[in-house]
């Protein structure tokens, strides 16, 4: 089974950053297939901005290079492409897509460089994105160059990346000096967490289906787990993350986003507003965690050496200059929702760098069956669990009781329904920036976050970073490899509940 695709208005779409890791890593493949699948037509054009000195011909073999290096990494594979970065249609493809490609040298922070972008693009008000693959710090001076050199259209539109602010201030900073040249709705505010398959599916699961929606409260689910674990270290980026650390990098963002999904009430419709409206709902009705009780419903955690896979790892503190800091690289936090639906059910967040594996899922651990009608020895009776994995292997998992088959009495056993993306479906598992990217130019935005949800999202974990900085709250440290410190096994297992860490029982 294939899904149809649908193409999309000719545009412009400008990289600023354009030579830069995320260009390199994602930005440039996932345009790539987007044109391989027949989305992108027409005289479309991609169009590289950064302060290097290179030719528009240096940029394209830098996007070759890009390309030849994503399709050998990731074996890509569609169904008229393969995977061999040698293979002799893939090359055809490639150079096609390449004569798309533009580059500008632009120094941001002067003159230099801007009549020539806006020459290159021109006086048409042509359907245009320009995605700020750069520092925040810049954002505001690339907003305002736009503005003055007449480079902001009725059809423009601004792609920006997190981090969105350090803090609420921070945060409100950025958003007004971006939104004194572009309106809200020219804004869109990537997570590519929101453009993963899964977590589109779990919009379907819950709203596509009549099954779960009628036990999704209090009655009938007991807590839920959202756990993003890295098996990565800071890989060279220390100098950010030391100044963010996991709360800021993670939970701000990509894991409060994931239980506004799982949470939210069922929206009017599917339309941006409509589902953003409802997202925002559960941030605002989260309960407070300051200094009165940051201690009780959080852990912080940092990584030692130790080994990952089997292969020896160094610690964090070896991994950034300097070798001290009280930055975490783990964080578990209790939370809950103070409205009808959720009273008393804790959400569970968990998210750290050199954990055990590498895994994004959501757990959903339901209610266990209020009478056991089974005679002792049968089994143990185990209660239904939802598990929708984002990474790796995308897919679903409905644990179930269910006889054991055969003669002999009844003997039950806990397994799960296993839905695998990659078994089910026939299409390549696509990137989540390939669908985001497009969504800019489709100009749907239920996938970006607006400006209201992010400045919810900071009211929420300001006073969590600044209890911790009151109470000088104690950072423990934990073995690269394992599933974090003991002390946030503790915060779940207070009340008699265990992180899902086996998803085979």
């Amino acid at each position: 089974m294939t899904s149809k695709l649908i193409p999309v208005d000719e545009f412009d779409y400008v990289v600023f950053g354009g030579t830069g890791d995320l260009a390199r890593r994602k930005l440039i493949p996932s345009l790539f297939h987007r044109c391989v699948d027949g989305q992108i037509l027409g005289n479309s054009r991609i169009v590289g901005v950064s302060r290097a000195a290179m030719s528009g011909e240096d940029f394209r073999q830098f996007a070759s290079d890009a390309l030849d290096r994503s399709i050998v990494g990731n074996n890509a594979k569609t169904s008229d492409q393969t995977s061999g970065a040698d293979d002799e249609e893939y090359q055809s493809r490639k150079q096609e897509f390449l004569k798309r490609l533009h580059y500008i040298q632009v120094d941001v922070l002067s003159d230099a460089g801007w009549p020539q972008l806006a020459q290159l693009l021109g006086n048409e008000d042509r359907l245009r994105a320009y995605y700020l693959a750069v520092g925040p710090s810049l954002f505001g001076a690339i907003a305002e160059r736009l503005h003055s050199n007449g480079l902001i259209r009725e059809h423009s539109r601004l792609v920006i990346e997190k981090p969105i602010g350090h803090d609420l201030v921070s945060a409100r900073e950025l958003n007004q000096t971006v939104g004194r040249y572009f309106d809200e709705n020219q804004i869109y505010r990537i997570d590519h967490y929101l453009g993963k398959e899964t977590v589109q599916n779990l919009m379907a699961l819950r709203f596509a289906n009549a099954l779960y929606e009628p036990l999704w409260n209090s009655a009938h689910i007991d807590h839920v787990q959202i756990t993003v674990a890295e098996s990565i270290g800071v890989e060279g980026r220390g100098g950010y993350y030391d100044k963010s650390g996991a709360i800021r990098d993670m939970v701000q963002n990509h894991l409060l986003q994931l239980l506004c999904l799982v949470a939210m009430e069922p929206p009017a419709s599917n339309d941006a507003d409509s589902v953003r409206d409802e997202k925002l709902k559960v941030l605002r009705s989260l309960e407070p965690i300051t200094a009165s009780n940051v201690e009780q419903l959080t852990v912080r955690g940092q990584y030692g050496s130790g080994a990952i896979h089997g292969q020896p790892v160094v610690g964090y503190l070896d991994e950034i200059e300097g070798g001290e800091s009280s930055t975490e690289s783990f964080v578990a936090i209790k939370a809950e929702i103070a409205n009808w639906r959720w009273a008393g059910v804790p959400f569970y967040l968990r998210t750290g760098k050199r954990l055990a594996e590498q895994v994004s899922e959501i757990s959903i651990q339901f209610k266990p069956a209020p009478h056991n009608i089974f005679p002792e020895g049968v089994a143990q009776l185990k209660a239904n669990r939802l598990v929708i994995r984002l990474q790796p292997d995308e897919g679903v998992k409905q644990w179930i009781m269910i006889k054991d088959p055969g003669p002999g009495g009844m003997r039950l056993r806990h397994i799960a329904l296993d839905m695998s993306f990659a078994e089910e479906f026939e299409a390549r598992s696509i990137d989540a920036y390939e669908r985001l990217l497009l969504d800019v130019i489709r100009g749907n935005a239920t996938l970006f976050m607006r400006r209201d949800e992010v400045e919810a999202a900071w009211k929420w974990i300001d006073p969590i970073i600044s209890g911790w900085e009151e109470n000088n709250q104690k950072i423990h440290k934990y073995t690269a490899g394992t599933w974090g410190p003991t002390a946030s096994i503790a915060l779940i297992e207070r009340n008699h509940r265990t992180w899902h860490e086996d998803v085979d029982n």
